[in-house]
């Protein structure tokens, strides 16, 4: 079963001295993160972000259904690498073959034959495209999230077909001369 809680954004470092960070959204439009109300953090408190420009929001914590604003850089620096979450409830639900990626996670993998390469155990974007890292017998697979490498996502059958891409092996005495 999916995790009940959809990571949107993240807060990063502090940006000035009055407390404000960057923030880094993982929405499509990166200041629609402030549309979806107050965002939980892995330990289930809860944040309320305001755009001051683009990139850098002002942060306040909701306590007892209060905001209290971070107000300066000490109290904004213990807050990078915060991730911030949401109520997959809150979401849209995902369109036909659409899905979240965090609903890759779990599913079994198989080569084009139907032979079994493993299951997903971590969905990876660093921005640049998403990757797919694939635990089975041996070390750790890792697969671009390309139609090329992944033709097929049946989340209601639970499982994906991965094409490997080709290797390119680089002889030992190739990295001595570079």
């Amino acid at each position: 079963m999916p995790d009940s809680r959809i990571q949107l954004g993240v807060i990063g470092r502090a940006h000035g001295v009055r407390g404000l960070v960057k923030i880094t959204s993982h929405t499509a439009d990166p200041a629609d993160l402030t549309a979806y109300g107050p965002l939980s953090d892995a330990e289930g408190r809860f944040y309320a972000l305001r755009w001051k420009a683009e990139g850098v929001a002002e942060v306040s914590r909701i306590v007892d259904g209060v905001a209290v604003k971070v107000t300066d850089r000490n109290a904004a620096e213990k807050l990078t690498n915060t991730k911030l979450f949401i109520d997959r409830s809150a979401l849209p639900p995902a369109g036909e073959d659409e899905y979240y990626l965090t609903d890759l996670i779990g599913l079994a993998v198989v080569d084009p034959a139907g032979r079994s390469l493993g299951t997903v155990s971590v969905v990876h974007d660093y921005g640049a495209g998403a990757s797919l890292e694939i635990a089975g017998s041996g070390a750790p697979l890792l697969i671009p999230f390309t139609a090329a490498c992944v033709p097929t996502v049946d989340i209601a059958g639970g499982r994906l077909v991965v094409v490997s891409p080709d290797e390119i092996v680089v002889p030992p005495e190739a990295e001595e001369a570079a």
